[in-house]
Formats: C-alpha cells, structure tokens, sequence
C-alpha cells in the first residue's frame, strides 16, 4: 500500500476513532513512537511523511481504539499484521482454557473447560474414568455437589462409556438432548470423555465442531496430567471407596496406564485397584527398542508395596543407565536384598524387545512365564531364563530369547490372575487367559480395552473380592 493511501485510510479510521490528537498521541506513543504531537498532526493532515513503521505504529493506536468501538472497521497496515487471538472460534477456546493453567487451582479446570465450550457455542462438561474403570464421573466447579450428588455413568452401559471404549466421538440424541461424547486423552492413555451438548441435531454432524471439541479435549488430557501431582482436587472424585496407604504408594509410582508409539502400543492394569499390594509393572518406549518389566512383592500391604516401589526404582535406574537385562537382573537382586534382608523376595519378569531384529531378551525370576500370542492364537509360553526371585540369588542367572514379528502380542501377568476362584474352587487358569487374550485379539480389541475387560472378568470371577493382587502388561508390536 502506497504511504498516500494509507494516510488516507488513517485519517479515515481516525475520524471513527471518537479520539482528540493528544489521545491519539498518547497511544500512539505508548506503543513506542518517536514522532511529536505536531509531526503526528501533520502526518494526519497529509503534510508531511513519518519515519519508517511509523504509520504504522498510529494505525495500530487507532486500530486499538476501533477495536473498543466497533468490531468490523479497520485501518489498514502497510504490510501483513499478525492477528490478535480472536474473540470466538476454537483458538479463542484453546486460549481460554491453556493462558490461566499456570495460575490457577487444579480444580478450577472443569470451570476453564465450561466457559471454553461457550465460545464455541456449546455446554462442555469433564467426566474422568474410576480407578476400576467401570464408571466415568462428573468433574464439577469449584463449590459444586459433592461426590454423593456426583452422576456416575458406567463404561459398559452409556453411551458416553462406548466413546471411552472405542476412543471415537460419539453422538447421542436420547430424550430431545443432543449431545456429542468426545475421548479425553493423554496421548494414548484413557482419562475420561468430553459431555458436549449442544443446540441442535444437525450439529451432532458437524465435522468442523467435532475436530474442535477433540482439540479441546487434547488439550485438556495434557493439562489435567500436568496438574494433577498439585492438588487433589482432580484426583479425589475418581474414588469410590478409600484406598489403602499400599495402593497410594504404588498407583503415585506406575506409568500411565497406556502408552503409543507408531510401532508398539501397551496397556497396564492392577486390581484390586483400592487395595493392591505388592503388584507394579515398568515399560520404555523409544525408536530402537521396547522395555517391560512386571513384579510381585512377596506378602501383602504396605510392606509388600515399599519392595515392590524398591524394585521399580533399581529397574528404572538400571534400565536409564542403559545396562542389558541381565545386568538389570543383577541390579534388582542387590535392591531386594540389601535393603530387604532375610527371606523377603520379588518375583518379575523383565524384557527388552530390539525393533530392528525383533529379537526379545527377558530374565524371569519365579514369575509366571508370559505368552506369546499371533493372529489371535497362542503361539508358546516363553519359558526360557529361568531362575529364583529377585533378591534370593544371584547364581544361575541366564536370559531367555525369542524372536518376534511385527503383529505379535505379549502378555506379562501375575499369578492373582491365573489364580483368581471362583464360588466353586475353580481357578481362572492359564488356558481361560490364553483364550480371552485370542478372542480379543481376533476380535480387533486394542491392549487398553482387552486389559480393563480382562481384569474386570478376573474380578467377576472371583466375586468381585480378590485373594491376591491381579495384575497385566499387554503389548503389541504394530504391523507395518
């Protein structure tokens, strides 16, 4: 634009502006000007040029009045302005929701979340999945109804459970009451669903609405686990019944439950969720190779959790000074047994899949052997490097291996699986795991919804009340 026409344009924006020149000077100069009020005048009057970026600079004081007055009259720049954040639309949500995180209590979350929805034209609600993951509950706002007014909705009869099942948006127009479910995620861990509702049926299709309330949602996922270690606000509603000092200690020391890369996904799950003792499982994802590793503390309560916390930590700190397995293995008997002396020992089993060669190397220690599952079928026990709990011996230490192919499910549990009773005495076993695990698999079921089902089925089982802790790490090597 050439310096004529936008001073034209200026004086014309000006005249707009409802501003005396010392105001507009006053604005003018406030964003870094150099001109004096007589220059400015001048410049107005078309008598006399400013300095580079000048103009520029009073049309920005005139735009930044006419932005007060009207919401459609603009001066033009000389060059391309980056835009402010606009008042509505997603980004303004986004924004809405991202700028005061920093700031604010954890549990205000929910509120940010609902005044979000309203620039987008719709009423949002948070719901987060229980720690058993069989109901998803309602977060309120600060000074809302407490857990007994909480609605609870459960995973296998809602349709707001299918959109936490599936991992989909779902819709729903059940008595005149349009609604969208949206999955609320942390990357590829499962915290709960977006309850979007909003004006009109034909919104439910809206394609452009729907990818903004998943950017919503993505953005929430990330937050709520970022603030969540800050209060317990966030954390308190997913309980439904008081958890053991135990289980806090090992729920504050497991990884996400669920983890993704573009080659290998992995899915985690403890029971009793309120209770659990000794159980705990590890994983690592990176280009090259995937780690895992699951162990069972001998006993119960809070002693079993502290070795169970011990053995994670001598895995991790091993695993992250890039030792092998084997020099693993060493460094979780000295753990064990150094600050757990006598007759106290951890059975696991740790692995390390190399992506490139699909060669698997794993050390198990009085732990039962995992499966190896292709095409939906059991394909072997991996019964090699065997030796005694850790913490017991370091003698006869010896590492298994097996190679894997792309599509292939490994399976690591804990004998409260296979051992879980029923009313009648009969036991779990490893054939009805084998078989559930295929079903699964041959059915389409991704490691997070087979590990919910699976431990929701040992639960079942044994009458909801287990005798001992019930724990799985599923994994799959993605095909290409």
């Amino acid at each position: 634009m050439t310096e004529e026409l936008q001073q034209s344009a200026l004086w014309a924006g000006y005249a707009h502006a409802d501003l005396g020149l010392e105001q507009l000077w006053l604005r003018y100069f406030a964003l870094g000007g150099t001109a004096d009020l007589t220059e400015v005048d001048a410049y107005l009057h078309g008598l006399a040029p400013m300095p580079d970026h000048q103009p520029d600079l009073l049309a920005h004081a005139v735009n930044e009045r006419l932005q007060e007055l009207f919401t459609r009259h603009r001066v033009p720049y000389s060059r391309t302005i980056r835009q402010h954040v606009p008042p509505t639309g997603v980004l303004a949500a986004l924004v809405t929701v991202l700028e005061p995180a920093g700031s604010v209590p954890p549990e205000r979350l929910p509120a940010l979340v609902s005044e979000a929805g309203r620039l987008l034209d719709v009423d949002v609600t948070v719901h987060r999945i229980d720690h058993e993951q069989r109901c998803l509950v309602r977060l309120g706002a600060p000074g809302g109804p407490t857990v007994p007014g909480r609605r609870r909705l459960g995973v296998d009869s809602t349709m707001a459970g299918r959109a936490f099942r599936t991992v989909q948006v779902v819709a729903s127009d059940r008595d005149g009451r349009p609604c969208l479910w949206v999955p609320l995620l942390d990357g590829a861990d499962r915290l709960g669903v977006l309850e979007v509702r909003v004006a009109s049926p034909a919104a439910l299709h809206d394609p452009a609405l729907r990818e903004q309330c998943w950017l919503l949602a993505s953005l929430l996922g990330h937050l709520i686990v970022s603030m969540e270690p800050y209060g317990d606000d966030l954390e308190r509603p997913r309980r439904t019944r008081p958890m053991s000092a135990s289980a806090e200690l090992i729920w504050q020391q497991l990884p996400p439950l669920t983890a993704a890369t573009d080659t290998f996904e992995l899915a985690g799950r403890l029971e009793p969720s309120y209770d659990v003792g000794g159980d705990a499982f590890d994983y690592a994802l990176s280009e090259r190779t995937v780690s895992l590793g699951i162990f069972d503390a001998v006993g119960h309560g809070i002693h079993a959790a502290l070795m169970a916390a011990a053995a994670l930590a001598a895995y991790r700190s091993a695993r992250r000074d890039g030792r092998s397995v084997f020099d693993q293995a060493r460094a979780l008997d000295d753990v064990v047994s150094e600050t757990f002396p006598g007759s106290d020992f951890v059975t696991g089993v740790i692995a390390e899949v190399d992506l490139a060669s699909g060669r698997l190397r794993y050390v198990n220690a009085g732990h039962p052997a995992p499966l190896l599952l292709r095409d939906g079928r059991l394909v072997k026990e991996l019964d090699g490097g065997r030796r005694v709990p850790f913490g017991l011996e370091t003698r006869g230490l010896t590492v298994g291996e097996e190679v894997l192919q792309p599509g292939d499910w490994l399976a690591l549990y804990t004998d409260g699986i296979t051992e879980a009773r029923d009313t009648a005495g009969a036991w779990f076993g490893e054939p009805r795991l084998a078989e559930f695990l295929g079903r699964a698999i041959a059915g389409g079921q991704p490691p997070a919804e087979t590990v919910r089902r699976l431990t929701s089925d040992v639960l079942d089982h044994q009458g909801g009340l287990l005798q001992d802790d019930a724990s799985v790490l599923l994994a799959r090597w993605k095909k290409s």
